[in-house]
């Protein structure tokens, strides 16, 4: 499996254009781009996980799940090389983009986006990975007290049918460090503010290690947040896909530690999207033995209207 995309420097806002795309027959007649999101945190492939917790025993199942719930766009986070090329070759009809957080090759773990290659074309000037800490461009670099590197992979995707593109964020927050969180918050909202074509829609999808009452995942939303050291507000504040829907669900745990129970709050898998995102679907994909990981999936179906 190849390493895909160029990082390149964000430039200066830009009205969305579409040159040059294949058509593809429209979902919707009335122009809007509707979405079909995941984000599953696979868990790594950890030679101490035996029997039906071993990646070559989850993978049959992984790949039944995301055929049933056959996602536009989904994020995976944890997946070593062989995990996303194993997913890669099992899912033809997707394409993926990522890179390893090590050294920005294969090293490592992703957080990379896989996405339906006959809907979607990948703006390959507009994508990239930047990792967590004071020096982004950096790979494997680490400034802010978490002990393992932190990414966040993007790229703009363009629909064939409708012409219309998209910004797709996966990223996998540190599980240790509340100050690594809050600095990640802050990186990403600027990264999103910085995207080249700031009319069209954002979608962020991860393990944030993070439950919704966390200052870094309040400042997403909107909140205003006591975050690194000082009263912040992200104007651009993004909208929390299952609490629009579920705002009263107690139990909402997605890390489970194989135990397979949604009982807790212990929802650390976020889907967010742009404010103007009408939230049609949310759910926690929990499922009955084998288990696919020791992280439930997220998914959430939303619409962008035209403007």
């Amino acid at each position: 499996m190849g390493v895909l995309g160029v990082l390149l420097a964000t430039s200066a806002c830009q009205r969305s254009r579409a040159v040059g795309l294949p058509k593809a027959v429209a979902v919707r007649d009335d122009g809007a781009l509707e979405l079909t999101l995941m984000s599953f945190n696979v868990r790594y492939e950890n030679l101490d996980d035996s029997g039906p917790l071993a990646w070559s025993q989850r993978i049959p199942g992984a790949v039944r799940m995301l055929r049933a719930h056959a996602p536009d766009v989904f994020g995976v986070q944890e997946a070593l090389h062989g995990q996303a090329a194993d997913l890669w070759a099992s899912l033809p009809e997707f394409e993926f983009y990522g890179r390893g957080r090590d050294d920005g090759g294969t090293a490592g773990e992703y957080s990379g986006v896989f996405y339906r290659r006959d809907r979607f074309e990948l703006d390959v000037r507009d994508a990239g990975t930047f990792w967590l800490s004071d020096t982004p461009e950096k790979p494997g670099s680490m400034t802010w007290g978490n002990e393992i590197p932190r990414v966040a992979t993007w790229l703009r995707l363009l629909d064939r049918a409708t012409g219309r593109g998209f910004y797709v964020f996966n990223t996998h927050w540190d599980h240790r460090s509340q100050v690594s969180r809050e600095r990640a918050a802050l990186l990403m909202a600027r990264k999103i503010d910085e995207r080249r074509q700031c009319d069209e829609p954002v979608v962020l999808l991860g393990d944030f290690n993070s439950i919704e009452s966390n200052p870094g995942i309040v400042y997403l939303t909107g909140g205003r947040s006591n975050l690194a050291g000082a009263t912040r507000t992200w104007k651009s504040g993004m909208r929390d896909t299952f609490q629009t829907l579920h705002p009263k669900q107690r139990d909402r745990r997605t890390l489970h530690f194989w135990r397979g129970s949604l009982a807790g709050n212990l929802k650390v898998d976020h889907i967010f999207v742009s404010k103007n995102g009408e939230v049609r679907e949310a759910a926690i994909l929990s499922q009955e033995k084998p288990m696919v990981s020791d992280h439930f999936p997220v998914m959430a179906r939303v619409i962008f209207p035209l403007d």
